[in-house]
Order: C-alpha cells, then sequence, then structure tokens
C-alpha cells in the first residue's frame, strides 16, 4: 500500500515537473514545516520536522520532510526520527485538505526497578487532514488512519496542526 502511493505522488510530481522550464523549479519551492515543545509534571516532549514542498499549480502541491521528536517522561525515554510525503489540495484558497505518509523510526527506554525495558521498531502513520490556510499558515485537524494505541508515539489518533510554508 505504502509503496503504491508513494509511486502515485512521484508520478504525479514529475509529471508536472516536466512541464515546467528548469528556471521555474526554484520558484514554485517553499519551505517550512513545525516544531513543538511541551512540558509536564515529570516530563518533556520537543520536536523538530522541517519539510519542502513544491507548488504543482495554485491547486495542488507535494513535497517530503523528516521528523524528530525527543520525550522524557520521570525515567523514561522516547526517541523518534524518519521521514515523511506529503500531498497538499486547496479546493478554494482558504480550504486546504492534506495527506501525509509518515514512517518513523522508534526507540523507546521503559525504566523499571532492577532493569530497562527497550522497545526499537517501525511506526507508519497515514495523516488526512482538513485545515484553514491564510496565505502562508494552514491550522487544522488531522486523521492517522494507521493509529495503533500500543506503538504509536502520539496520543490519540486526532490531532491538531500548524503548518507554516515561506
Amino acid at each position: 500500500m505504502k509503496h503504491k502511493i508513494l509511486t502515485l505522488v512521484l508520478l504525479i510530481g514529475f509529471s508536472c515537473l516536466s512541464q515546467n522550464t528548469p528556471g521555474d523549479f526554484w520558484s514554485n519551492v517553499r519551505f517550512g514545516g513545525g516544531m513543538g515543545i511541551g512540558f509536564t509534571n515529570g516530563g518533556f516532549n520537543g520536536s523538530l520536522s522541517p519539510s519542502a514542498i513544491y507548488r504543482l499549480n495554485d491547486r495542488f502541491a507535494t513535497g517530503a520532510g523528516i521528523g524528530f521528536n525527543y520525550a522524557k517522561f520521570n525515567d523514561d525515554t522516547l526517541l523518534a526520527y524518519g521521514g515523511s510525503i506529503l500531498s497538499l489540495y486547496n479546493p478554494i484558497p482558504n480550504i486546504q485538505f492534506s495527506g501525509e505518509l509518515e514512517q518513523m523510526r522508534i526507540n523507546r527506554t521503559y525504566a523499571l526497578e532492577g532493569s530497562n525495558r527497550e522497545e526499537n521498531y517501525w511506526s507508519p502513520a497515514l495523516f488526512l487532514g482538513i485545515g484553514y490556510s491564510n496565505q502562508n499558515i494552514t491550522f487544522g485537524l488531522r486523521y492517522d488512519v494507521l493509529y495503533d494505541d500500543d506503538k504509536s508515539i502520539h496520543a490519540n489518533a486526532l490531532m491538531p496542526f500548524v503548518r507554516v510554508y515561506f
């Protein structure tokens, strides 16, 4: 399934790129992403997720990103890193639909009395979202259709997002 989605996104991207002249490429690239920080009683969570998108036309954009997340709750730690591909569609200027396929490597350490337990695994996510866009900023909600209560690093499948591209 992941290979079919990746192939489809790449085919659409390359077909649109072939219609532009070489000088037009960089004028259609936008850089941005997101970052987050959170503190709780006994915990810390920080994330950084830069990305780049290519504006195919006024309605469609596609791109890729990388992600890094570190969390520490009491003596438990989590390190997650990986990449994603995304597609954005604006049916009208202020409404944006999004799809993002993310693959993260998760390294967890649970502090237990007398020893530690470690888990290392890959965690896929497929986010489908809708947001309100105002020029370079989009606010919205996204839903992870592959959410796994035991393996996901997110608290639940539905989460708010803010996207910024320059």
